[in-house]
């Protein structure tokens, strides 16, 4: 005849089972994929934006490793799609690096090459191949105890490839260098510059005409919010300050001709406070993201 099972044993079960939950949720990979267009390795900015918010989601977690995994659809030899898939991976590998991951995290940069197709109805076949040009990326948390190392102490408010905008002018610029603009501020609550400002985006402005070898991301940043939030734009009444500041950036050097192709913008909301005065957390930040043969345009 079975017993049934008395309290104490049911508690010890109970426990049993709610700490291999907690161990194994410890564990559980982090993943994100980021999508490409066709034949392309830059990263959309829609597709940006989304691994920010992935990047930020990871604040507190202790990370073991990080693995990046490139993919292509079936089209192209093997040659070309092994070399895409492995541009890729660097193109999103340098996107954590400019947002402060640490790189001896990163342990794997890998092109896999393509994806092959499981086509189920014709109507289908261009929708999976948008889905195989993509990117992989798997964050192992740390599984052992002792010191643990976040994304949190991995990121740092001021790079040490911090430069000016004299060194795109004596080409002493690399990919992942950092230039803060000094002297741009903006209005409090809004995504509009000050008066004084407006030479400085002049001159910033005139400086990447002449200089269209460089690719950037344009990177806004608010003051005085809790928590990491972003700011509210007082004229839109959204909290989206931090994206606004650089898309009005954006805006601005595209209707002086500088190239959309080039440009990308992100909100990083208070994320990276400088420690000083509220005005300097007011900034547009440029990450230099592509260097290519320096062609000076002459007047």
């Amino acid at each position: 005849m079975l017993r049934s099972p008395n309290t104490n044993t049911m508690k010890r079960l109970l426990l049993l089972l709610f700490c291999v939950a907690n161990i194994t949720f410890a564990q559980k990979e982090l993943t994100h994929e980021v999508y490409f267009d066709t034949d392309k390795y830059d990263v959309p900015l829609t597709e940006e934006n989304r691994l920010l918010l992935f990047i930020e989601s990871l604040d507190g977690v202790a990370i073991e490793k990080v693995s990046i995994y490139g993919f292509t659809d079936d089209r192209g030899s093997d040659n070309y799609n092994l070399t895409l898939s492995q541009n890729r991976a660097v193109a999103i590998k340098e996107v954590f690096g400019g947002y402060g991951i640490n790189n001896d995290l990163i342990t794997n940069v890998d092109g896999k090459g393509e994806i092959l197709l499981k086509v189920i109805a014709k109507d289908n076949l261009h929708k999976i191949r948008g889905l195989n040009r993509k990117v992989e990326i798997i964050v192992s948390p740390k599984t052992e105890e002792g010191p643990k190392e976040t994304v949190k102490d991995t990121i740092t408010v001021t790079s040490t490839k911090q430069k000016t905008t004299n060194d795109i002018i004596t080409g002493s610029i690399n990919v992942g260098d950092k230039i803060r603009l000094d002297k741009l501020y903006f209005k409090t609550g809004y995504s509009v510059i000050t008066k004084q400002s407006k030479p400085v985006l002049l001159e910033i402005a005139e400086i990447m005409l002449k200089h269209d070898n460089l690719y950037f991301t344009i990177q806004g940043h608010v003051c005085c919010t809790k928590m990491s939030r972003d700011a509210v734009d007082k004229k839109t009444k959204k909290r989206n300050l931090s994206l606004a500041r650089a898309k009005f950036i954006y805006d601005y050097l595209a209707k002086r001709g500088v190239s959309k192709r080039r440009m990308k913008y992100v909100g990083l909301r208070r994320k990276f406070p400088l420690g000083g005065k509220p005005e300097e957390d007011r900034r547009v930040e440029i990450l230099v993201t592509y260097v290519g043969k320096n062609i000076v345009k002459r007047d």
